[in-house]
């Protein structure tokens, strides 16, 4: 089995990879031997505080606007082939801030439409190499959510993206698929994982008894880019310790 996770000499852009599940996710296939490039949004690689989750080394590193779209179209293509893209790009506004309208457009245009705007940009270069795209959603995308409906609903679109392009993308030889992280301890989730009573209330809710680890999403998704999931096509792993049952 460890051959088929060997991803020596792949290209993997980790869109999304300069910190949290994106990080860990990309160091996962670095440490299999691929060349790892990730994309983040601040300026440098350098303004990143590895307090804060962010280990950029042995990583390329771009800085992209991924709520831009033409942010997108103008970026460098990190490598001159692509074997992997994994799109782990996402943000919330709290305090009810996705009912008002710059709340909404900004969490849905990371999170749901960048995804599109990203496949598409890099569709012909997976293509050349029969490649695979992994999005990461979230389990938000099959419940509710009433603090943040942008959030729940572009990560609903994400799981309902992964199998359309996995239906259109599929005869070009490219896998389209996902997973849908639980609870894990990033910058995101620190509305949660910072207040010790939200946190043993929502442990208290995962029959595995603990959060979701950078790492455990990772395995998640060296599967889904892996020849052990070569007819596995569509589809989103629910990655959440049981949360969702």
């Amino acid at each position: 089995m460890s051959g088929d996770t060997d991803f020596t000499g792949r290209k993997v852009l980790v869109v999304g990879g300069s910190s949290g599940i994106g990080n860990g996710i990309a160091h996962a296939f670095r440490q299999r031997g691929a060349l790892v490039h990730v994309w983040g949004t601040r300026a440098r690689a350098e303004d990143y505080d590895p307090a804060e989750g962010s280990d950029l080394t042995g990583l390329g590193y771009t800085c992209v606007d991924v709520g831009d779209p033409d942010g997108i179209e103008a970026a460098p293509a990190p490598f001159e082939s692509l074997d992997v893209l994994v799109l782990c790009q996402g943000t919330v506004v709290y305090k009810r801030g996705e009912f008002a309208r710059p709340g909404w457009d900004k969490v849905m245009a990371v999170n749901l439409d960048s995804l599109m705007h990203c496949a598409m940009k890099f569709r012909a270069a997976l293509a050349e190499t029969k490649g695979s795209i992994v999005t990461v959603s979230s389990v938000a995308a099959f419940g509710a959510n009433i603090g943040n409906p942008a959030y729940a609903a572009s990560k609903a679109g994400a799981v309902s993206l992964t199998r359309t392009l996995g239906n259109a993308f599929a005869g070009e030889g490219i896998r389209v698929n996902g997973i849908a992280p639980g609870l894990v301890a990033t910058k995101l989730t620190k509305v949660t994982t910072d207040h010790p009573e939200r946190l043993a209330g929502s442990i208290a809710r995962i029959p595995q008894g603990r959060l979701g680890t950078p790492q455990d999403m990772a395995g998640a998704v060296l599967f889904l880019a892996s020849p052990l999931a070569s007819y596995v096509t569509g589809q989103t792993l629910i990655v959440d310790g049981g949360l969702s049952l």
